[in-house]
């Protein structure tokens, strides 16, 4: 016998371990299972024969799983239908034990009463039939692919891996079951290898039963010097399976121990919730069910759009309302936190150019786990992205001129409100093109406020943790965590040139000397040749006021803090009523030697470029 044949001893030991002993006496009812293989399969006797040998429990255990399997396989039950038929076949094993010399007593020692193998929706997710097991561990699994033919050391390792996979899969389900461990092996030994489970390659491995070295079930050492080697062989896998077993304890705990503690937390972010929050967002609460109805089921058919951290599905509510419903994913500490600020800051603002959100879902049970809905208005057109960019860097539809300068003084319209419409002024830290939504009517409106952060009175800046999306975050935040006003001003810069040349922020292609759009708009700029920045789509618009555009988007997209205008200066310069002013020479790197100059002595670059005033025709 090799290790990993005895691998699953101390799961059956461990799973079996639970109650009274057995002392209920054989009933008159005949047993369901055909026991007779008990006396004829190669099974090694030696293990229960010698009192100073372990593991007999476990050999008893795993021999009478063979029988429970093939039940299993042949009526699709998982365990015996009473605690009489349970009675009876414990009775018909222990008469055969004996008929093996094997001491009858080691039943009651080894085996909990007869209820242990009757079957309860308790013992296991629920699960009590073939049908059920399709329902909870799905009509594929791991141990499809680990546990067919026969099973080598390696495969055999690989199968009890598959186990343990699909073991937490429905532990997950039901932290309360006890015997789901066992219900894989019986699963696995019944109807995932093909050979059954009075195959010896299927006993051993899957279901941990110990062979006898010849192909009788009566092993007779041939010498002393073999008997301690065999006793020794046994010593150190019963070492080993004693570690194992530990081990698998351990961690079985700890995922329980983290699930209950999950629990609590959730249930007290629920509470939490409801009592402080929802009261003071004007938020509706939604039903899960409601939600369900009105995705069809969270249907993919229903599903238009997917983020690193959320889905968002199409959604028809009962009286007719058209709704997106975003559902968070990857829930921690951080994503609720988001999902809370949200709420309460985006649930308090009507604004034309700003998504409004109609309410909040907390949900949670054994099959979904912990979920977060928040349900906003439907936008027909879908996010600014979809209509720049392809996923192949081509661009997806052709905005006209008109619609670009709309969703530009659309965006900085809501920004304008956030930041001086409020009081104290909302920070959005996630200004980018996946975040503006677009109505029926192709008007913008600014969303995803997860990020979103309020102003204090009187303090120039917050110091916060930098979060955000890689290419729009501004330089001090993304070095040093400062957020003002400035920081969503930049990301609306980075935005404008995307909207005025379809080009993303960040260009990784080859073909492509500049890495940034802000160097590469800033060097058409300086050399003249402005127009060029124009998407080839709109270069026959009205070159004066789209060169406007782009230069505002160049000087919100400043990386010197105090050469950025307030988001409401550059709506008004967008609108014409007030000039561009002066520019420096060239962006250039913070670390730059002249910037540390100008901190220390108060200067500005004398090298500059005047921009002439212009307006919106």
């Amino acid at each position: 016998m090799n290790m990993n044949n005895s691998m699953f001893f101390p799961f059956l030991f461990f799973l079996f371990s639970s109650a009274s002993f057995f002392t209920e006496p054989a009933r008159a009812s005949l047993c369901p299972v055909d026991l007779s293989y008990v006396e004829t399969f190669p099974w090694d006797t030696f293990v229960c024969r010698d009192p100073n040998q372990k593991g007999c429990c476990q050999a008893l255990l795993s021999l009478f799983g063979v029988g429970l399997a093939q039940h299993l396989k042949d009526t699709s039950m998982f365990q015996l239908p009473d605690a009489n038929s349970s009675s009876a076949c414990l009775s018909d094993f222990q008469a055969r034990l004996a008929h093996l010399s094997i001491n009858p007593s080691l039943i009651p020692f080894c085996f909990d009463n007869a209820t242990q193998f009757v079957a309860n929706a308790s013992s296991c997710a629920g699960i009590i039939t073939t049908e059920d097991w399709t329902k909870k561990a799905g009509p594929v699994t791991a141990l499809d692919g680990s546990c067919k033919g026969n099973l080598t050391l390696t495969r055999c390792s690989s199968c009890l891996d598959a186990g343990l996979k699909v073991n937490s899969q429905l532990f997950a389900l039901d932290p309360n079951s006890s015997k789901c461990f066992y219900f894989v092996i019986l699963y696995a030994a019944a109807f995932v290898n093909e050979f059954g489970p009075k195959d010896t390659s299927t006993a051993a491995c899957i279901l941990g039963l110990p062979l006898a070295t010849s192909a009788t079930n009566s092993y007779k050492p041939r010498n002393k010097l073999s008997t301690l080697l065999l006793k020794l062989v046994f010593g150190i896998l019963g070492g080993a399976a004693g570690v194992l077993m530990s081990l698998a304890v351990t961690i079985l705990y700890k995922k329980w121990e983290k699930k209950r503690k999950g629990k609590a937390l959730h249930q007290e972010f629920i509470t939490s919730f409801k009592s402080s929050v929802l009261p003071n967002s004007g938020a509706k609460w939604f039903g899960i069910l409601e939600l369900e109805r009105a995705t069809n089921g969270f249907s993919r058919k229903n599903l238009i759009g997917q983020g690193a951290h959320g889905v968002v599905y199409r959604g028809n509510l009962s009286d007719g309302t058209l709704v997106a419903v975003k559902q968070i994913l990857d829930l921690d500490s951080t994503r609720d936190e988001e999902f809370t600020n949200e709420v309460e800051i985006i649930s308090k603002i009507r604004h034309r150019n700003l998504l409004s959100l109609r309410g909040c879902c907390i949900a949670s049970d054994n099959l979904g786990g912990r979920r977060r809905y928040l349900v906003y208005d439907f936008m027909p057109n879908g996010s600014l992205g979809d209509h720049l960019f392809d996923i192949h860097g081509r661009k997806r539809s052709h905005l006209t001129w008109p619609q670009r300068k709309n969703i530009i003084l659309d965006v900085a319209k809501g920004l304008s409100y956030l930041h001086h419409g409020l009081k104290p002024g909302i920070y959005h830290r996630d200004v980018k093109a996946t975040n503006i939504l677009l109505d029926s009517e192709m008007k913008a409106k600014v969303a995803d406020f997860g990020l979103a952060k309020q102003s204090l009175e009187g303090q120039s800046h917050l110091t916060t943790r930098v979060a955000g999306t890689h290419g729009y975050l501004a330089p001090e935040y993304a070095l040093y965590g400062q957020l003002t006003e400035k920081t969503d001003v930049y990301s609306f810069g980075i935005l404008c040139l995307e909207i005025m040349s379809g080009r993303k922020v960040i260009d990784t292609s080859k073909s492509s000397s500049f890495l940034l759009i802000t160097d590469w708009a800033w060097t058409l700029a300086k050399a003249g040749n402005i127009e060029q920045v124009f998407d080839e789509s709109i270069r026959g618009g009205p070159k004066v006021v789209m060169e406007r555009f782009v230069l505002v988007g160049i000087l919100c997209a400043h990386v010197m803090v105090a050469f950025r205008p307030t988001i409401s200066d550059a709506l008004r310069m967008l609108e014409g009523d007030i000039d561009i002013p002066t520019l420096p020479d060239r962006p250039l790197p913070l670390t730059h030697e002249s910037f540390a100059y100008s901190s220390w002595h108060g200067e500005k670059s004398s090298s500059s470029t005047q921009l002439p005033r212009q307006h919106i025709t």
